[in-house]
């Protein structure tokens, strides 16, 4: 199964949308989603406090921001 992690903040319109994108698209594709809160961590806090949100797919870094949609699908069809 495909891992996705989000690494976002509370209250951050761009970690909102990215989350519910994921949500929506959880409800197609089998994946497990973790949401990591960076404001809880220092080192995730300071590696990635003005990136997010921020997606990896396995470990490795996808999308910076927003997600492409399009992209994220072909990513979990393969």
């Amino acid at each position: 199964m495909v891992n996705i992690t989000i690494y976002s903040k509370k209250s951050r319109h761009l970690c909102e949308v990215a989350m519910q994108k994921l949500l929506e698209l959880q409800q197609e594709y089998q994946f497990s989603l973790t949401e990591l809160d960076i404001e809880n961590n220092d080192e995730l806090f300071g590696k990635y406090k003005y990136l997010i949100p921020v997606i990896e797919i396995d470990g490795e870094e996808v999308f910076r921001y927003k997600i492409d949609e399009n992209k994220l699908k072909e990513l979990l069809r393969l």
